[in-house]
């Protein structure tokens, strides 16, 4: 056991090593990786298009260069047209240069303006401050001159930045354009031999998690970029729309660079918002159109970022909405602005590898969208938190996309037997016992009268209706749990109800009251299938041809032999989940079972 602990901790610390040295690597040697990035990312994008050519006999190197040709044309138009207005839209500024000095000096100037109050009151404060450091150097015998000759100007010299610097500066963009172009070239030319390589690195004998982790990695970056790519159209057209009912010129422009700088995150679209905002506020006399720019950026961005992105592509990319938002900040971090444009496709990758390899599975944990603990966990953790409204939130949400036979089944039940395991281990205290018995009871009264009940005519059943008594065996537990019961069997049309605990042993007099057509036994294993037997023999004794289903919820072993052994025989199969138990009462009313009463 010891040696086996050493393994595993070696081996995380292994993991620990080589992603801090994947880090440094990544950083240190970010102009060739960052090239090699971007060539993958379009070589996801532009691989189909060469497929295309290729089906109708087109080599595949001058396919690849014929739509590396066609890419680099598409973006180099779009960059010539975006420069182009914008020198277009520079020559006019001066058109509006009397409306730009009359705003500035409205703002800057106005004395009873808060702006020029602030400011006065900044200047003032300064002064203050100047005399009183003054006074203190005159106190402590600091004099300001101590020569006494006359104080000469100090001369600032101004570096500029020298020729080198600037030629870096330019050449810098255009090596990293040129090796994008190099590596996206051979990328496209050779993908099949990279994959073989790729899978031969990681061994043969694993062919089959990396072909199915390349399928898939390719697959979510697909959508995403096709998602991407709709989103951002979108997201232009209405800023083109919304720009030329305001007035603002240059409206085309605003909207392309809109649908355009969002494929930045977080960054591109306030940049987007900003030229044509203050555009507007230099155009127009008033400030009711530059208002209207930026209210029109302000809503589009909420209603995208809030409720339209995290949907399509948390969905689609298998990324949650805070593992974009800390890949954004990482891969910033490592590489720049540059990195906010491949945050998603590279985590997404990292997804992936966690999906398929196991000693990676902590990335699909801490990024993927998929909940880290099952919703019944989620149930049990807040209700032991006491947080009444989550718990009900947790359930509510499970029942939006589930019946509620699922939900009592996948999420209640589960959730209560975790209490009960807990708590007979004496690992749960008093009043949290409490807290979650009741908080749950009150739930599923409230889930059992929001959801319609059923009618007795669809399944067929007797005018009288059958008459169902659902019996706790033994605790509280097995009381909410025929609750449940009741409420499904009710919404099927039967008369159904559930005895407290505290009555089990007036099984005889409540049984005389209700005249039950069948009883349903509640048990919650493993704590409660000991006394089970004990109630069946107290029921049978009473009623000896009334009919008894066994119910054995969560019950993960052999429901057969258990039924057969609470009942020495008589039933030959308990039911373990509560659907299962309305289906085996169903049996009995419309004749593949007999009910015969008491």
């Amino acid at each position: 056991m010891a040696s086996s602990n050493e393994t595993r901790l070696l081996s995380r610390l292994v993991i620990m090593i080589s992603a801090v040295l994947a880090v440094a690597s990544l950083y240190l040697a970010k102009v060739l990786f960052l090239p090699l990035a971007f060539a993958v990312l379009f070589a996801f994008l532009l691989a189909p298009l060469v497929s295309s050519l290729e089906r109708i006999r087109l080599p595949r190197t001058l396919a690849v260069l014929l739509v590396i040709a066609l890419f680099a044309a598409l973006l180099g138009s779009i960059g010539w047209l975006a420069a182009s207005q914008v020198i277009q839209m520079t020559g006019d500024l001066p058109n509006y240069q009397a409306n730009i000095d009359k705003k500035f000096a409205l703002v800057l100037h106005h004395k009873n303006a808060a702006f020029g109050r602030a400011e006065a009151e900044v200047q003032r404060l300064g002064n203050r401050l100047e005399v009183a450091v003054l006074g203190n150097n005159a106190d402590n015998g600091a004099p300001a001159n101590p020569t006494g000759a006359q104080q000469q100007p100090v001369r600032v010299r101004e570096v500029k930045p020298g020729r080198l610097d600037q030629v870096g500066g330019i050449l810098d963009p255009l090596l990293t354009a040129f090796l994008t172009t190099v590596f996206t070239f051979f990328v496209l030319l050779r993908r099949e031999d990279l994959r073989d390589r790729l899978i031969g690195l990681t061994g043969h004998g694993h062919v089959n998690v990396t072909t199915l982790a390349m399928m898939d990695a390719g697959a979510r970056i697909s959508r995403y970029f096709r998602l991407l790519l709709a989103v951002n159209a979108t997201y232009g057209t209405i800023v083109i729309l919304a720009l030329y009912l305001i007035g603002v010129p240059h409206f085309f422009l605003f909207g392309a660079l809109a649908s355009t700088l969002r494929f930045i995150p977080y960054v591109g679209a306030p940049t987007a918002a900003l030229l044509p905002t203050a555009l507007a506020f230099a155009v127009f006399p008033g400030w009711t159109q530059g208002l209207l720019v930026m209210t029109v950026f302000f809503c589009l961005e909420v209603m995208t970022a809030n409720y339209a992105e995290p949907r399509l592509y948390g969905k689609h990319t298998g990324l949650s909405s805070i593992a974009i938002l800390v890949a954004a900040a990482f891969w910033t971090l490592i590489w720049g602005p540059v990195g906010l444009v491949l945050s998603v496709p590279l985590t997404v990758c990292l997804v992936v590898l966690g999906s398929h390899v196991p000693n990676f599975e902590f990335l699909t944990v801490m990024l993927g969208d998929q909940p880290p603990i099952p919703p019944s966990s989620q149930l049990f953790e807040r209700l032991l938190a006491r947080d009444e409204r989550e718990a009900g939130e947790v359930l509510d949400a499970y029942l939006h996309d589930h019946s509620q036979a699922q939900v009592y089944d996948e999420v209640a039940i589960p959730a209560l037997t975790m209490a009960e395991r807990y708590r007979h281990q004496q690992d749960l205290p008093e009043d949290a016992e409490r807290f979650i018995y009741s908080t749950l009871r009150e739930l599923v009264l409230e889930i059992g009268e929001r959801e319609p009940q059923g009618s007795a005519k669809e399944l067929k059943l007797p005018a009288s209706g059958p008459r169902i008594l659902c019996v706790p065996v033994r605790d509280e537990a097995d009381h909410l749990a025929a609750i449940m019961a009741a409420q499904l069997l009710q919404a099927v049309g039967f008369d159904a109800t559930a005895i407290p605990v505290e009555r089990d042993d007036q099984f005889g007099v409540v049984a005389a009251e209700a005249q039950p057509d069948l009883v349903l036994l509640s048990a919650l294993p493993p704590f409660a299938r000991a006394r089970s037997r004990r109630v069946y023999n107290s029921v049978r004794s009473r009623y000896p041809d009334l009919r008894i289903i066994i119910g054995l919820w969560n019950y993960r072993d052999d429901s057969a032999q258990a039924a057969t052994q609470i009942s020495r025989g008589e039933v030959s199969e308990a039911a373990t989940t509560l659907a299962e138990a309305v289906t085996q009462v169903q049996s009995a009313v419309t004749g593949t079972g007999s009910i015969r009463t008491a």
